[in-house]
C-alpha cells in the first residue's frame, strides 16, 4: 500500500465546460457579504463505488458529468464568469461564458487504501484529488468552479469541486452539486437558483453618496487580537506548522456534552444546540492547548445563515453568500476556568445579534468602507492584511444543517464526503456523521506544535467508560 500512496496522481486532460445555452452576458454585481472573508476556492469531495456496469463503459462517466454539468451551467451561469477587480478592493462578475475547468486524473490508489478516510493515509494524499488552484494567475482569467473526476484502480472514483466563495457560500455551493446530479441523473432541475443579489444591495454603492451610518458597533470587523508579547505575532504564527485532524463524537460524546453545557446554563431559554456547544468545547480546549497566558484575549468567528434571518426572508434557493460572520471574544483563562454552559453563552449571544437590522446595518458598515481589502482573507494570493484566525483565535463553522450527502450522480451515492484540504491554523468545520446516526466529526487544523494537548484536552470530559 505505501507504494502505491505516495504515487502521484496521473493528469490525463483537461476541458472547458460552457453552458450548453447562451447565458445572460454582462457584469454581475456582488453584494458586501460576496466581497469580504474567504474569497478564494474552497474544495470538497465525494467518493464514488459505481456498479460494474459503469466500470465496463469505459468514457461513460466523463461524458455524463460533462454533459450534466453544462446543462448546470445555464442555470447557474454566474460560476461559469470570472472575477474582476473595481476600484475599493471590490469584486464583480463578469459573465462571459468562459466555463468551469473539469480535469480528468486517474490513481492507482484503492478507496480501501484510504481506510475511513479520517487519517494517514488519505490526508497526505487528499491535495492530489482535488483541483489545484494557480493563483499566479490574474484573477480576471481564473476560473470559478474546477473540478476533478480521478479513477482508482479498484474501479472507485472521486469527485471534487472547488468554487470560489466570492460567487457561493456552502449551501448555494451544494445547492449547485445537487442540481447537477439530478441534470446528471436525467431528472430537472428541482430549484431553479435565485440570482438577484440586489436583495442584499448588491451594486447599490455610490461613491459620492455615502450609505446610512451603520447603527450598531460591529466588532466582527476589527482584527482578531493578535497574541500577547509578540510585536510581529501575526506574521510569525502563520509562518508555524499546521497539521490537521478528524476527531470524531458519538451521538452518546454529544449529549454528554450538551448535557454538561446545560447543567451550568447562565440564561434561561431553550437549552444550547449541539453547534453552541461543540464549538465552545472546541475553543475552550484550544485555549487550554495553546498555553496561553489567563490574561490573553481570544475570539472565535462564528458564521451564521441569514437567509431566514432577514426581513422579508431571502429565498433558501439565494445564490452567493448569505452567511455572516460575528464574533464571541474572551480571555483565555475565563474560558478555561468557567463551565462549559458559560463559554456556550458567548457563542449564543453573538449568533442572536444576526437580525435583520443587525445585518442591514453590516452592509452599510461595508457600504462606506473606501477599500474593503482589509476585511479579505487573502493568504492564498500571498496577501496577509486581512483577518487571521489562527492562535490565539480560531474559527467553528457548522455544516451541521447543510444538505452534504446523498448525492448521486447515476452511480449510486457516495461512500464518503469530506472537505478538501485546509491548512490554516484556527480553521476548523463541524460535520454531520455520514450515517445520520447522531455522531459528529470535527474536521480540525492547528500548529503541530498544539494539535497531541487539544485531543486530549478535547476528549477528556467526553471519553465513554
Amino acid at each position: 500500500m505505501a507504494n502505491k500512496m505516495v504515487a502521484v496522481v496521473s493528469l490525463k486532460d483537461s476541458y472547458t465546460v460552457k453552458p450548453a445555452e447562451p447565458t445572460f452576458n454582462g457584469r454581475l454585481a456582488l453584494s458586501e457579504w460576496d466581497q469580504i472573508g474567504t474569497i478564494t476556492h474552497v474544495p470538497t469531495i465525494y467518493f464514488y463505488r459505481p456498479s460494474q456496469d459503469w466500470i465496463m463503459r469505459e468514457g461513460d462517466v466523463l461524458a455524463t458529468l460533462r454533459d450534466s454539468l453544462s446543462r448546470a451551467l445555464v442555470h447557474f451561469y454566474p460560476l461559469a464568469g470570472r472575477l474582476c477587480w473595481i476600484q475599493g478592493g471590490r469584486l464583480e462578475i463578469e459573465c462571459n461564458s468562459m466555463g468551469v475547468q473539469l480535469i480528468e486524473a486517474e490513481s492507482k490508489a484503492t478507496l480501501e487504501d484510504f481506510g475511513d478516510f479520517t487519517s494517514s493515509p488519505y490526508l497526505e494524499y487528499l491535495e492530489h484529488l482535488v483541483p489545484s488552484v494557480d493563483y499566479s494567475i490574474p484573477i480576471h482569467e481564473l476560473p470559478l468552479m474546477l473540478v476533478q473526476l480521478t479513477k482508482f484502480s479498484c474501479g472507485g472514483i472521486s469527485i471534487s469541486t472547488s468554487i470560489s466563495h466570492a460567487v457561493a457560500d456552502g449551501q448555494s455551493a451544494l445547492h449547485f452539486v445537487h442540481e447537477w446530479a439530478r441534470l446528471a441523473r436525467g431528472e430537472p432541475v428541482e430549484t431553479a437558483p435565485f440570482l438577484d443579489r440586489t436583495v442584499l444591495l448588491a451594486g447599490r454603492r455610490n461613491i459620492n453618496n455615502a450609505a446610512p451610518a451603520p447603527r450598531f458597533d460591529h466588532q466582527e470587523f476589527r482584527h482578531p487580537p493578535p497574541l500577547m508579547g509578540e510585536p510581529s505575532a501575526v506574521q510569525e504564527e502563520r509562518k508555524k506548522k499546521t497539521t490537521v485532524a478528524f476527531l470524531n463524537l458519538t451521538k452518546t460524546q454529544v449529549e454528554k456534552l450538551k448535557k454538561t453545557a446545560n447543567e451550568s446554563r447562565v440564561t434561561e431559554g431553550r437549552p444550547y444546540s449541539r453547534y453552541e456547544t461543540i464549538a465552545a468545547h472546541i475553543w475552550r480546549s484550544a485555549c487550554k492547548a495553546r498555553g496561553h497566558l489567563p490574561e490573553q484575549p481570544t475570539a472565535i468567528g462564528i458564521c451564521v445563515d441569514s437567509r431566514s434571518r432577514m426581513w422579508p426572508p431571502l429565498p433558501q434557493a439565494y445564490f452567493g453568500n448569505a452567511t455572516f460572520d460575528v464574533i464571541a471574544a474572551g480571555r483565555s483563562g475565563e474560558l478555561a476556568s468557567n463551565p462549559l454552559g458559560y463559554v456556550s453563552s458567548k457563542i449564543r449571544e453573538a449568533i442572536q445579534k444576526v437580525k435583520d437590522e443587525y445585518v442591514r446595518s453590516a452592509i452599510d458598515f461595508l457600504r462606506n468602507q473606501p477599500d474593503l481589502s482589509r476585511f479579505q482573507d487573502l493568504h492564498a494570493l500571498g496577501r496577509d492584511e486581512g483577518p487571521f484566525y489562527g492562535n490565539p483565535n480560531l474559527g467553528v463553522i457548522s455544516w451541521l444543517t447543510l444538505p452534504m450527502y446523498g448525492v448521486d450522480f447515476g452511480w449510486g451515492r457516495e461512500i464518503y464526503m469530506g472537505p478538501g484540504p485546509h491548512d490554516f491554523d484556527g480553521d476548523s468545520l463541524i460535520l454531520p456523521g455520514h450515517d445520520g446516526d447522531g455522531s459528529v466529526v470535527v474536521a480540525l487544523c492547528l500548529q503541530v506544535a498544539h494539535m497531541d494537548a487539544f485531543k486530549n484536552f478535547f476528549y477528556e470530559a467526553i471519553t465513554e467508560p
